[in-house]
């Protein structure tokens, strides 16, 4: 597979929020910034900057790349624990604590890298949200591994077939940095008063 096919971890997680978004951002190349987007921003900055120490009895890595030739996967950790020779990715996300499928695919991803490069089989990882500095922890399991496969091969096939899903409004939406973009609402009323004519 050439690298240049490889999905970028951080698509799934748009695709899992939304796949219009996920089209928005990796096919049509469109990104607007807001409060939530430019505090990711900064958080990755501070966390995207190579370094390893030990803390505790634990070796942390931050920065690193992960690549699966399995998944066709690539992308940047934000850190990497190691602790009695067992391998942790840990996600760092801006909000506060809670149960984001999202955010555990993507986490899910890293595994799968990590264990593709390592060999190693991974039990668990972790999200840690800023504003809550709070870790939420991710359990691999069977189910999670499935749906973040059945992630990978969606992906494949938005960027394979440039096919753009239609927005569908959610409470997501407002927090969305594109919403103006997809306006979902219109497009709703828009499909129902041509179905009406």
């Amino acid at each position: 597979m050439n690298e240049s096919n490889y999905i970028p971890i951080a698509a799934l997680n748009q695709y899992a929020y939304c796949p219009h978004r996920c089209w928005r951002m990796f096919c049509a190349g469109e990104f607007s910034e807001n409060q939530y987007t430019l505090e990711g921003t900064g958080l990755h900055d501070r966390v995207h900057t190579f370094s390893s120490n030990l803390r505790d009895d634990t070796w942390q890595v931050r920065a690193i790349w992960l690549k699966s030739d399995r998944h066709g996967l690539i992308g940047k950790s934000d850190l990497i624990e190691d602790t009695d020779g067992n391998l942790y990715p840990v996600e760092y996300k801006r909000g506060h604590r809670g149960d984001f499928e999202n955010d555990a695919l993507q986490v899910c991803a890293q595994a799968l890298c990590l264990e593709d490069m390592t060999g190693q089989i991974l039990t668990h990882g972790f999200v840690y949200y800023a504003q809550s500095h709070q870790r939420q922890p991710v359990d691999l399991t069977p189910e999670l591994r499935e749906m973040a496969i059945a992630t990978i091969d969606a992906v494949q096939e938005l960027f394979h077939t440039g096919h753009m899903p239609k927005p569908e409004y959610t409470k997501r939406c407002k927090g969305c940095s594109l919403y103006t973009h997809c306006l979902p609402r219109a497009a709703k009323k828009i499909s129902k008063y041509r179905e009406s004519n």
